[in-house]
């Protein structure tokens, strides 16, 4: 278990999302990560998604 950050940007690099979450490991991250995005309609902006570790999970340009 662990914080996970999930972060989103405009072309301009402009910050339009910092989240922290809790989640078991790095596929269900992954999947509350993409959830989130959906949800927030950001799917398709510039996003990332790290671990407590700093491993970089998720990311779309």
């Amino acid at each position: 278990m662990g914080i996970y950050r999930l972060t989103a940007f405009e072309a301009t690099g402009e910050k339009i999302l910092d989240e922290a979450f809790d989640s078991g490991n790095d596929e269900e991250a992954k999947e509350k990560g993409t959830a989130l995005l959906s949800e927030k309609g950001m799917l398709h902006k510039t996003h990332r998604c790290s671990s407590p570790q700093g491993k970089l999970i998720l990311f779309h340009r």
